[in-house]
């Protein structure tokens, strides 16, 4: 099977490095277009990745031979599409929203899709914020929203943030169970690579709990409900719960979000050991899709008291999976747990990849 090619966005920065070191070897992509800021525009990638690559693993050495060009260059992008350099982009660009927003739309309008790890567009009303697992029928409004803007093969597909991961595929497979959700209160435990590079300064986190992280607790307010909610006339309609209150501090950890997760029921409770049948048996997508970055097991469960932990647990599964611990009564609401995702992987880069393959899977990329 040919590769499909594919361009990354902000190639330069933290996440699109990630993109980078988790394509290497991807059998159905192939990076063949690399862009990012107007000062490395014109440069070998090698040239201007020397002494700022961030990662242990390696981009592929093709990759370092290509020029890096200007994001905000469209021409560029359109004539490697003809040129059969460029199927579709993963959008990892670091901007001002306005200015994502703008340049994701010129690139879905240029025909060109987008498989954005932004925020710019999760909350326009027809882009889903896609966790493969969860919601991969909002794929459905990919055509709704072509048509709405005459745009033809381009489109938006944006992941949600990156600490909502640790907890949203359970509390999914407890609501696909039959299970209603009301209310859930979270405190997120942040690393500090979730700040890109250099990130948080060192004085302000060694020996540290910084107890605010701008914006994020609306995201982990609001994401939620986007995700598990309907299409109804061409938008994506929210859902009503559950409703969540969050606390996001950022903590001395290089990789891995831990949440801590307290949740109520509705009439019909669970038991804890039904709880744990439901993750432990929660499968995720159809093993037919054979996706590749798909993790086997979405869900793990650790039966020691003392995990889940990021530097024992981010890595499972490709640091894909969701490892979850410490499930037990809650004396506020009905249960409680802990659960840990590997942030810049499942939660940024790793899931915007997964993203694709569904996509690509569902015939809307490659064709």
């Amino acid at each position: 099977m040919a590769k499909i090619p594919v361009g990354v966005l902000g190639a330069t920065g933290m996440v699109g490095q990630q993109y980078l070191a988790l394509l290497a070897d991807h059998p159905w992509f192939e990076v063949q277009y690399v862009a990012a800021s107007p000062r490395s525009a014109g440069k070998h990638y090698n040239d201007v990745m020397a002494g700022r690559w961030q990662l242990p693993q390696p981009y592929a050495p093709a990759v370092g031979d290509l020029v890096v060009e200007d994001a905000n260059d469209l021409s560029r992008a359109i004539a490697a599409v003809k040129a059969g350099r460029l199927g579709f982009v993963f959008s990892a660009l670091e901007m001002g929203k306005d200015a994502i927003h703008a340049l994701e739309d010129a690139y879905a309008g240029a025909g060109i899709p987008v498989i954005s790890n932004a925020s710019a567009n999760r909350w326009t009303g027809d882009v889903p914020i896609l966790i493969a697992e969860v919601n991969p029928h909002h794929t459905d409004i990919i055509p709704l929203q072509q048509k709405a803007r005459g745009w033809d093969k381009g489109f938006i597909v944006v992941k949600p943030n990156c600490s909502i991961q640790s907890y949203m595929i359970p509390v999914y497979a407890l609501i696909k169970a039959g299970y209603e959700v009301k209310r859930l209160f979270v405190t997120t435990l942040q690393a500090v690579s979730g700040a890109g590079y250099p990130g948080v300064p060192s004085l302000d986190i060694i020996d540290n709990v910084v107890p605010y992280i701008g914006g994020e607790e609306e995201k982990s307010e609001l994401e939620p409900l986007k995700v598990l909610g309907s299409i109804v006339g061409g938008i994506i309609q929210n859902a009503a719960e559950p409703k969540i209150s969050a606390h996001c501090n950022r903590v001395p950890v290089v990789n891995g979000h831990t949440a801590c997760v307290s949740l109520e029921f509705g009439v019909k409770k669970p038991t804890i050991e039904e709880i744990k049948q439901i993750w432990t048996s929660f499968s995720g997508l159809p093993q037919e899709l054979a996706l590749p970055l798909a993790p086997k097991q979405p869900i793990i469960l650790r039966d020691e008291a003392n995990r889940p932990q990021p530097r024992k647990d981010r890595d499972t599964d490709k640091a894909m999976s969701v490892t979850l611990g410490r499930i037990r009564p809650c004396k506020l609401f009905d249960i409680r747990f802990v659960g840990l995702s590997h942030n810049t992987i499942r939660g940024a880069a790793g899931g915007g990849i997964l993203n694709a393959e569904l996509l690509k899977a569902k015939g809307y990329l490659g064709s």
